[in-house]
């Protein structure tokens, strides 16, 4: 199992990032923060980046991204070869990004959910496996832009 994953914010998801940084690490995890590194405005694109390269590149294989509702956060990651962000703000949806989609990075809504939901997503995400199977065509077929 792999025990490090990457981490980014920007300001709207600051807080939440920091609360979850924490509880990854008291899970045992290696924790990479992209920034932000405080509530001060910043441009949401530029962490987004940051984490989703990294996910690209295959420094890690699993990432979090969280900023005001999570959605510019997960359309500026899923530009990315390989990435496969999931915005998600319900376990059940968490847990089947991994499942079926194999998804590699999280994203949350710093002002849409809070720390308690934001940690069981982050569990369910880290803590489910890939099914493979069928869901590896349909992940293959979306790779290939045809």
């Amino acid at each position: 199992m792999d025990t490090s994953i990457i981490i980014g914010s920007d300001h709207a998801g600051f807080e939440l990032k920091e609360k979850i940084r924490t509880h990854l690490s008291s899970r045992g995890y290696t924790v990479e923060d992209a920034g932000t590194f405080s509530e001060s405005s910043v441009n949401y694109v530029d962490y987004g980046k940051k984490v989703a390269a990294a996910i690209s590149q295959g420094r890690f294989t699993r990432g979090i991204l969280v900023c005001g509702s999570g959605i510019g956060m997960s359309m500026a990651a899923n530009r990315y070869p390989g990435v496969r962000a999931a915005l998600c703000s319900d376990l059940f949806s968490a847990m089947m990004s991994r499942r079926h989609n194999d998804a590699n990075i999280l994203a949350l809504g710093g002002r849409i959910i809070g720390d308690v939901l934001a940690y069981a997503l982050v569990d369910g995400f880290i803590d489910t496996a890939f099914d493979g199977g069928r869901h590896l065509d349909r992940i293959r077929s979306m790779d290939n832009q045809d």
